[in-house]
């Protein structure tokens, strides 16, 4: 039977339909691939010159050449350039579109997705992000940077070539303004960290974990949004990915490797998103004096992977419901018995 279920993180409803249920191969969608030719792509190594100068560079472990790059993207949706001016117009505000926006190339081969590549390559992917975290956040006039990766057309990604990444914003979005809150109001009537309520609670109750290791779970949401919708977080508690010592980006590339290759088996390598929620920068706010004087005690940095393979229809855009058609309990099911190196039991 259908039910509503509240997630407590994100303040919204979600209709879970398991009368609408469909096995995995059910949810397969036809895969469109973006640039699919290598003879054409700018992130190829030998063509580094039709990308902006770039701003990181992690070698390979051989010293011949790089593992990965990260550039300015070429066509920013902000730019770095300008002074953060605000206006209002009556009911309306507006801020100067000033930020930054970059791409990283995690990886030389064209044709290296997340699920073929080994824990190390990965690790060096969250080597980059978190590099650029430290640096951006220098820059007083950003109040955010988002990490994310869109794999496949579908999910939004324009070239083939493996990549993530990042735009730094002078408001912080409204998806993580709404974590911090209720992370925050958890802690002022509990003293403890919501997500690592979750965390416990999930762990107790197992149904809705995919995968677990020593550092790391990843688990079907409770009101999971999406079919296959995971999380990933730390077992223990951090609030800022850019703290993330190295045996903790190397476990996180461990879990996400292997929940990457269990996507494929289960969906046929699907288009997914893939979004880091970490702290904000932390820099005093004018008349917000206690802004983050909690948030290393109430906020828990984590990964959400959402495979695109359902659509946003009439009543999901008039009611700001969604609605899922596979309960969370089953997708960690069908995770966990699935065989990463191909194919699935369930």
């Amino acid at each position: 039977m259908s039910e509503l279920r509240f997630d407590p993180i994100r303040n919204r409803w979600v209709i879970v339909a398991p009368e609408r249920r469909l096995r995995p191969h059910e949810l397969i969608r036809p895969r469109f691939l973006a640039t699919p030719d290598p003879s054409r792509c700018p992130f190829e190594p030998g063509r580094e010159s039709l990308t902006p100068p770039e701003i990181l560079r992690i070698p390979r472990p051989d010293g011949q050449g790089w593992q990965v790059r990260v550039v300015p993207n070429k066509f920013p949706a902000l730019r770095v350039e300008g002074t953060i001016e605000r206006r209002g117009y009556g009911p309306y505000d507006s801020i100067s579109g000033v930020g930054a926006h970059e791409v990283i190339v995690e990886h030389p081969d064209h044709d290296r997705e997340l699920a073929d590549m080994e824990t190390w390559e990965v690790e060096a992917i969250f080597q980059a992000w978190r590099t650029r975290l430290l640096d951006l956040r220098n820059d007083t006039r950003l109040r955010y940077i988002l990490l994310f990766k869109n794999h496949g057309l579908e999910a939004g990604a324009s070239i083939a070539h493996p990549h993530s990444q990042l735009i730094a914003t002078p408001i912080i979005p409204e998806f993580v303004t709404q974590e911090l809150a209720a992370c925050r109001r958890h802690f002022r009537r509990k003293e403890r960290c919501l997500f690592c309520d979750v965390i416990r609670m999930e762990l107790e109750h197992g149904e809705r974990i995919a995968l677990e290791s020593p550092r790391y779970v990843a688990l079907a949401p409770w009101a999971s949004s999406f079919p296959f919708e995971t999380w990933i977080l730390p077992r223990t508690h951090m609030h800022d990915f850019a703290a993330a010592p190295e045996p903790e980006l190397r476990a996180l590339a461990s879990i996400v490797v292997d929940v990457a290759r269990r996507l494929r088996a289960l969906l046929d390598d699907p288009p997914f998103n893939m979004v880091l929620h970490t702290a904000p920068s932390p820099h005093p706010r004018p008349g917000h004096p206690d802004d983050w004087t909690t948030l290393e005690y109430d906020f828990h940095w984590h990964l959400e992977i959402v495979p695109r393979i359902s659509r946003i229809a009439g009543f999901e855009w008039g009611s700001g419901f969604t609605i899922n058609p596979t309960p969370p309990e089953e997708a960690a099911r069908f995770l966990r018995d699935a065989d990463p190196d191909g194919g699935t039991d369930a």
